[in-house]
């Protein structure tokens, strides 16, 4: 399974960069604004001269279909390592279907995203039939927010998506480093994370006497540097 690095820090994105560990990049509009960022083009096209040769994802930003397509067409020229992120639907719950064939037929590489039902991931997987190269993002987090089991959906994608080598799925919106764990035993292709989660991975099978003592040492360090008295 393949660790992608989701955000839209220039900073934190080049660091990932230098891990081996992150094989691609994803990001969107929600991050780009918590960013800071206000030139998208101007954004993209400098982290894909500083990262030119792993998967980055960029999300159309259109809620009309037809300038989707038009967005989606020029974030694709921008480099052979772009995969353009469309919505499963626009705001109005229309499916995007029609254009993901479009954009397939005109070998467009999509990531397609925002999903969180197994019937999405049957329509879209069938729309991206002759997609030369794509995602399918399931968004098992918020799946799990809603007090579900995100792991019988991705368990159903995966096997949905067998009969299509060229698209991969990805476990998208991750809530903590175990999810990582849950995508590879289900077999997805692909998990997201931020750098938030990614950080994290230095503790993967740390002692847990030693983790408790460090967490009762950062508990007494804090007290004292609060200045507590009773």
């Amino acid at each position: 399974m393949k660790l992608f690095a989701d955000g839209a820090e220039r900073g934190e994105m080049l660091r990932m960069y230098r891990n081996p560990l992150i094989r691609g990049f994803t990001t969107n509009p929600t991050l780009m604004r918590k960013a800071g960022i206000t030139g998208y083009e101007a954004f993209a096209r400098d982290v894909l001269t500083a990262i030119p040769d792993r998967p980055i994802s960029l999300e159309v930003f259109s809620d009309e279909f037809g300038e989707m397509e038009q967005q989606a067409l020029k974030i694709a020229s921008w480099g052979d390592n772009v995969y353009v992120k469309i919505p499963v639907t626009n705001t109005r719950g229309e499916s995007s279907s029609p254009l993901l064939r479009c954009l397939s037929k005109k070998n467009v590489k999509l990531n397609v995203t925002a999903l969180l039902t197994v019937e999405q991931v049957d329509e879209v997987t069938e729309a991206m039939a002759t997609c030369p190269s794509g995602y399918v993002s399931v968004f098992a987090g918020r799946i799990a927010d809603t007090g579900r089991d995100p792991v019988p959906v991705m368990r159903q994608a995966v096997e949905i998506l067998s009969s299509t080598p060229r698209l991969e799925l990805i476990w998208a919106s991750p809530r903590e480093l175990f999810n990582v764990f849950q995508a590879d035993q289900v077999g997805c292709h692909v998990i997201t994370a931020t750098n938030d989660i990614l950080k994290k991975l230095e503790l993967v099978g740390k002692d847990l006497s030693a983790y408790s003592l460090e967490t009762v040492k950062m508990f007494r360090d804090d007290a004292m540097k609060a200045g507590f008295e009773l």
